[in-house]
Protein backbone atom coordinates (compact mmCIF):
# COMPACT_ATOMS: atom_id res chain seq x y z
CA UNK A 1 0.00 0.00 0.00
CA UNK A 2 2.72 2.21 0.71
CA UNK A 3 4.34 1.49 -2.18
CA UNK A 4 1.62 2.39 -4.40
CA UNK A 5 1.10 5.63 -2.35
CA UNK A 6 4.67 6.85 -3.17
CA UNK A 7 4.22 5.69 -6.55
CA UNK A 8 1.05 7.50 -7.41
CA UNK A 9 2.24 10.71 -5.56
CA UNK A 10 5.46 10.26 -8.19
CA UNK A 11 3.12 10.14 -11.04
CA UNK A 12 1.03 12.81 -9.96
CA UNK A 13 4.42 15.12 -9.17
CA UNK A 14 5.76 13.83 -12.81
CA UNK A 15 2.78 14.96 -14.55
CA UNK A 16 1.92 18.59 -12.68
CA UNK A 17 6.21 19.28 -13.48
CA UNK A 18 5.32 18.23 -17.08
CA UNK A 19 2.60 20.63 -17.70
CA UNK A 20 4.26 23.32 -15.93
CA UNK A 21 7.48 23.41 -17.88
CA UNK A 22 9.48 26.84 -17.42
CA UNK A 23 9.59 26.58 -21.16
CA UNK A 24 7.72 24.93 -24.05
CA UNK A 25 8.52 25.20 -27.52
CA UNK A 26 5.47 23.94 -30.29
CA UNK A 27 6.05 24.12 -34.23
CA UNK A 28 2.96 26.04 -35.32
CA UNK A 29 3.63 26.29 -39.05
CA UNK A 30 6.63 26.41 -41.28
CA UNK A 31 8.96 28.36 -39.65
CA UNK A 32 6.97 29.59 -37.20
CA UNK A 33 7.14 28.57 -33.21
CA UNK A 34 5.14 29.21 -30.14
CA UNK A 35 6.66 29.47 -26.69
CA UNK A 36 5.27 29.16 -23.62
CA UNK A 37 6.44 29.95 -20.11
CA UNK A 38 5.20 30.35 -16.81
CA UNK A 39 5.43 32.53 -13.80
CA UNK A 40 3.14 32.63 -10.52
CA UNK A 41 -0.52 33.51 -11.13
CA UNK A 42 -2.51 33.58 -7.93
CA UNK A 43 -0.70 30.81 -6.46
CA UNK A 44 -0.55 28.84 -9.81
CA UNK A 45 1.89 28.23 -12.32
CA UNK A 46 0.57 30.09 -15.62
CA UNK A 47 1.06 30.21 -19.10
CA UNK A 48 2.55 33.15 -20.96
CA UNK A 49 2.67 32.41 -25.16
CA UNK A 50 4.84 34.38 -27.20
CA UNK A 51 6.24 33.34 -30.63
CA UNK A 52 9.71 33.10 -33.16
CA UNK A 53 9.99 33.31 -36.33
CA UNK A 54 13.53 31.41 -37.68
CA UNK A 55 14.72 33.15 -41.48
CA UNK A 56 18.40 32.79 -43.12
CA UNK A 57 19.35 35.80 -41.34
CA UNK A 58 18.59 34.73 -37.76
CA UNK A 59 15.82 34.87 -35.37
CA UNK A 60 12.71 37.49 -35.11
CA UNK A 61 10.90 37.05 -31.49
CA UNK A 62 8.07 38.78 -30.73
CA UNK A 63 7.88 39.45 -27.00
CA UNK A 64 10.01 37.65 -23.87
CA UNK A 65 9.30 35.51 -21.29
CA UNK A 66 7.17 35.92 -18.27
CA UNK A 67 10.86 36.44 -15.89
CA UNK A 68 14.31 37.33 -16.83
CA UNK A 69 15.95 34.37 -15.97
CA UNK A 70 13.99 32.27 -18.41
CA UNK A 71 15.52 34.24 -21.28
CA UNK A 72 19.02 33.10 -21.67
CA UNK A 73 17.46 29.26 -21.84
CA UNK A 74 15.38 30.39 -24.15
CA UNK A 75 18.42 32.05 -26.65
CA UNK A 76 20.40 28.87 -26.16
CA UNK A 77 17.01 26.67 -27.20
CA UNK A 78 16.42 28.48 -29.74
CA UNK A 79 20.31 28.70 -30.98
CA UNK A 80 20.98 24.67 -30.65
CA UNK A 81 17.62 23.80 -32.36
CA UNK A 82 17.95 25.82 -35.44
CA UNK A 83 21.78 26.54 -35.75
CA UNK A 84 20.55 30.32 -35.98
CA UNK A 85 21.18 32.97 -33.03
CA UNK A 86 17.80 35.62 -32.40
CA UNK A 87 19.10 39.05 -34.13
CA UNK A 88 15.53 41.16 -32.88
CA UNK A 89 12.82 41.56 -30.75
CA UNK A 90 8.86 43.75 -30.96
CA UNK A 91 7.51 43.47 -27.68
CA UNK A 92 3.68 44.44 -27.68
CA UNK A 93 3.33 45.77 -24.76
CA UNK A 94 4.95 47.20 -21.41
CA UNK A 95 3.45 44.63 -18.92
CA UNK A 96 6.49 42.26 -17.96
CA UNK A 97 4.87 39.19 -19.34
CA UNK A 98 6.11 40.73 -22.34
CA UNK A 99 9.29 42.91 -22.06
CA UNK A 100 11.05 41.00 -18.81
CA UNK A 101 13.71 39.89 -20.90
CA UNK A 102 14.64 42.66 -22.77
CA UNK A 103 17.55 43.60 -20.39
CA UNK A 104 19.12 40.38 -20.84
CA UNK A 105 18.31 40.63 -24.62
CA UNK A 106 20.19 43.80 -25.11
CA UNK A 107 23.50 42.51 -23.01
CA UNK A 108 23.23 40.02 -26.01
CA UNK A 109 23.24 42.52 -28.67
CA UNK A 110 19.97 41.91 -30.00
CA UNK A 111 18.02 45.09 -31.08
CA UNK A 112 14.62 45.14 -29.39
CA UNK A 113 12.08 47.26 -30.14
CA UNK A 114 8.40 48.98 -29.10
CA UNK A 115 6.19 51.44 -30.11
CA UNK A 116 6.98 54.61 -28.39
CA UNK A 117 3.93 54.68 -26.37
CA UNK A 118 4.90 51.67 -24.67
CA UNK A 119 8.29 53.01 -24.19
CA UNK A 120 6.74 55.52 -22.00
CA UNK A 121 4.40 53.64 -20.14
CA UNK A 122 7.23 51.41 -19.53
CA UNK A 123 9.32 54.07 -18.16
CA UNK A 124 6.30 55.12 -16.37
CA UNK A 125 5.98 51.45 -14.71
CA UNK A 126 9.25 51.10 -14.18
CA UNK A 127 10.01 48.21 -16.57
CA UNK A 128 12.67 46.92 -19.06
CA UNK A 129 12.59 49.05 -21.56
CA UNK A 130 13.51 48.37 -25.88
CA UNK A 131 16.61 50.38 -27.28
CA UNK A 132 14.12 51.75 -30.28
CA UNK A 133 11.40 52.74 -30.87
CA UNK A 134 9.02 53.19 -33.81
CA UNK A 135 6.02 56.27 -33.55
CA UNK A 136 3.31 54.51 -35.76
CA UNK A 137 2.31 51.16 -37.34
CA UNK A 138 5.65 49.87 -38.98
CA UNK A 139 6.33 47.03 -41.51
CA UNK A 140 9.07 45.21 -40.80
CA UNK A 141 11.45 43.28 -43.18
CA UNK A 142 13.57 40.53 -41.86
CA UNK A 143 15.49 37.57 -43.56
CA UNK A 144 13.28 38.35 -46.70
CA UNK A 145 9.84 37.76 -44.58
CA UNK A 146 7.87 41.36 -44.16
CA UNK A 147 5.41 41.55 -41.42
CA UNK A 148 3.69 44.80 -40.20
CA UNK A 149 2.79 45.63 -36.33
CA UNK A 150 -0.36 47.33 -35.84
CA UNK A 151 -2.03 49.75 -33.09
CA UNK A 152 -5.78 48.96 -32.97
CA UNK A 153 -6.16 51.35 -29.99
CA UNK A 154 -6.81 51.02 -26.24
CA UNK A 155 -7.75 47.81 -24.47
CA UNK A 156 -5.95 45.39 -22.51
CA UNK A 157 -3.47 48.07 -22.27
CA UNK A 158 -3.12 52.11 -23.80
CA UNK A 159 -0.16 50.74 -25.70
CA UNK A 160 -0.68 47.18 -26.87
CA UNK A 161 -0.29 46.36 -30.60
CA UNK A 162 -0.72 42.97 -33.01
CA UNK A 163 1.37 41.84 -35.55
CA UNK A 164 0.61 40.56 -38.44
CA UNK A 165 2.89 38.70 -40.70
CA UNK A 166 0.38 38.74 -43.95
CA UNK A 167 2.44 35.60 -46.50
CA UNK A 168 1.76 33.02 -43.43
CA UNK A 169 -1.57 34.90 -42.56
CA UNK A 170 -0.94 34.19 -38.84
CA UNK A 171 -1.73 37.31 -36.69
CA UNK A 172 0.23 37.44 -33.08
CA UNK A 173 -2.36 39.44 -30.83
CA UNK A 174 -0.59 39.20 -27.55
CA UNK A 175 -2.60 40.08 -24.27
CA UNK A 176 -4.95 41.94 -26.50
CA UNK A 177 -6.40 38.71 -27.28
CA UNK A 178 -7.83 36.48 -25.03
CA UNK A 179 -7.51 32.45 -25.67
CA UNK A 180 -10.71 30.46 -26.31
CA UNK A 181 -9.90 28.79 -23.42
CA UNK A 182 -10.36 32.22 -21.24
CA UNK A 183 -13.53 32.45 -19.24
CA UNK A 184 -12.43 36.42 -18.14
CA UNK A 185 -10.45 38.83 -18.84
CA UNK A 186 -7.76 38.38 -16.65
CA UNK A 187 -5.64 41.50 -15.80
CA UNK A 188 -7.45 44.69 -16.37
CA UNK A 189 -5.46 47.28 -14.29
CA UNK A 190 -4.34 49.23 -17.08
CA UNK A 191 -7.47 48.41 -19.14
CA UNK A 192 -10.10 50.29 -21.29
CA UNK A 193 -12.91 47.78 -21.73
CA UNK A 194 -15.02 50.69 -23.12
CA UNK A 195 -12.57 50.99 -26.29
CA UNK A 196 -11.31 47.54 -26.15
CA UNK A 197 -14.47 46.23 -28.31
CA UNK A 198 -13.82 48.85 -30.81
CA UNK A 199 -10.35 47.93 -31.19
CA UNK A 200 -11.11 44.22 -31.65
CA UNK A 201 -13.78 44.70 -34.52
CA UNK A 202 -11.07 47.06 -36.04
CA UNK A 203 -8.38 44.29 -35.73
CA UNK A 204 -10.97 41.76 -37.60
CA UNK A 205 -11.93 44.12 -40.02
CA UNK A 206 -8.11 44.57 -40.94
CA UNK A 207 -7.24 41.42 -40.84
CA UNK A 208 -9.25 38.76 -43.05
CA UNK A 209 -9.27 35.14 -42.47
CA UNK A 210 -5.91 34.74 -40.55
CA UNK A 211 -5.01 31.08 -40.53
CA UNK A 212 -3.47 31.30 -36.65
CA UNK A 213 -4.61 34.02 -33.93
CA UNK A 214 -1.66 33.68 -31.13
CA UNK A 215 -3.17 34.93 -27.82
CA UNK A 216 -0.76 36.11 -24.71
CA UNK A 217 -1.94 33.32 -22.34
CA UNK A 218 -3.39 29.73 -22.29
CA UNK A 219 -4.93 27.67 -25.39
CA UNK A 220 -3.82 29.45 -28.64
CA UNK A 221 -4.65 26.62 -31.11
CA UNK A 222 -8.41 28.17 -31.66
CA UNK A 223 -9.18 30.55 -34.50
CA UNK A 224 -12.12 32.15 -32.85
CA UNK A 225 -10.11 34.18 -30.40
CA UNK A 226 -10.78 37.29 -31.73
CA UNK A 227 -14.67 36.72 -31.63
CA UNK A 228 -14.24 35.18 -28.26
CA UNK A 229 -12.80 38.44 -26.89
CA UNK A 230 -15.72 39.77 -28.04
CA UNK A 231 -17.80 37.55 -26.29
CA UNK A 232 -15.85 38.01 -22.90
CA UNK A 233 -15.96 42.19 -23.34
CA UNK A 234 -19.89 41.61 -23.66
CA UNK A 235 -19.85 39.61 -20.37
CA UNK A 236 -18.14 41.94 -18.63
CA UNK A 237 -20.16 45.15 -20.03
CA UNK A 238 -23.28 43.34 -19.06
CA UNK A 239 -22.29 42.75 -15.64
CA UNK A 240 -21.90 46.02 -15.03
Amino acid sequence: MRFSLLLGTLLVLAKTFAQTSPLEIKKLSGNFYVYTTYNDFEGTPFPSNSMYLVTDSGVVMIDTPWDESQTLPLLDSIEKRHHLPVKICIVTHFHDDRTAGLNVLKKQGIKTYSSLLSFQKGKEDGSELAEFQFTKDTTFTFGGVKFETFYPGEGHTPDNIVVWFPKSKILYGGCFVKSIEAKGLGNVADANITNWPIAIKKTIKKFKSPRFVIPGHQNWLGKNALMHTLYLLEISYNEK
